[in-house]
């Protein structure tokens, strides 16, 4: 059976860490290297990094930063930011990255996922949805680190997502992002029973109970969380035991 992954996401802006609630209000959070360092130790089954203002400003990722802290990062490393084309991704795995995470590009060049699928695998496509959910109960797509709606419904995105080849997704609430009151069940549950890839779940998590319900109850490959793991003294390896405890095959 596969093992039930607990994914800590680290949001990176200008120079340092960073925390936000619904996608707002950053809040510094302490040094990168450091934070890598720590996660080393904690048994943590894969990173996410997210540059937030890559694509905000315009601009390519930083390879040297990648560079940087991927030699020290002793976990499979998943990167997003700021990628455009084809020479982006080859770059970010060449320099540490093992996968990297698409989302303004690819919601708006869906062909993109495909062409990262056919260069270097599946795999290697994590699509990252935002969404937020309308008064009448629409959850709407958004892109350009959660500023701009696109009217597009998640449900409908999510199948040309899988079509085009995604490996992964990265489904996040951005109205539950950094309130950790809990995930979108419902939400996950609905995504995670239309398609055959591996959904993580994203936005809310506030204890190790959260995850659990995520996984049982909405039907999640993984669980990414930052803020229980920045604010708090909970950590990934007692949270895999907790899951552990309930019979969740994880990694320990």
């Amino acid at each position: 059976m596969l093992k039930l992954r607990v994914m800590p996401t680290l949001l990176y802006k200008d120079t340092t860490l960073v925390k936000g609630v619904g996608f707002n209000s950053w809040r510094r959070v302490g040094s990168l290297m450091q934070a890598v360092k720590v996660y080393n130790m904690r048994q943590v089954d894969e990173l996410v990094f997210l540059d937030i203002t890559a694509t905000l400003q315009g601009r390519s990722p930083d390879f040297e930063l990648v560079d940087d802290f991927a030699d020290e990062c002793f976990m499979p490393l998943a990167v997003g930011g700021g990628i455009r084309d084809l020479s982006d991704v080859k770059r970010l795995l060449s320099v540490g990255a093992d996968k990297v995470v698409t989302n303004t590009k690819a919601f708006y060049d869906p062909n993109f996922i495909s062409e990262i699928a056919d260069k270097f695998g599946s795999q290697c496509a994590v699509v990252s949805i935002d969404y937020c959910t309308t008064p009448d109960g629409r959850n709407i797509v958004y892109t350009h680190s959660g500023t701009q709606e696109t009217g597009m419904d998640v449900l409908e995105y999510v199948r040309i997502v899988e079509k085009n080849g995604a490996g992964e997704i990265i489904l996040t609430s951005i109205e539950r992002d950094g309130l950790m009151k809990g995930y979108d069940i419902d939400m996950i549950s609905e995504v995670s029973g239309m398609v055959q890839i591996p959904v993580i779940a994203s936005g809310g998590a506030g204890s190790y109970a959260d995850m659990l319900d995520a996984i049982q109850k909405g039907h999640a490959s993984a669980v990414a969380a930052a803020s229980i793991f920045h604010f708090t003294e909970q950590t990934p390896i007692e949270a895999k035991n907790y899951l552990h405890g309930f019979g969740i095959p994880v990694r320990i």
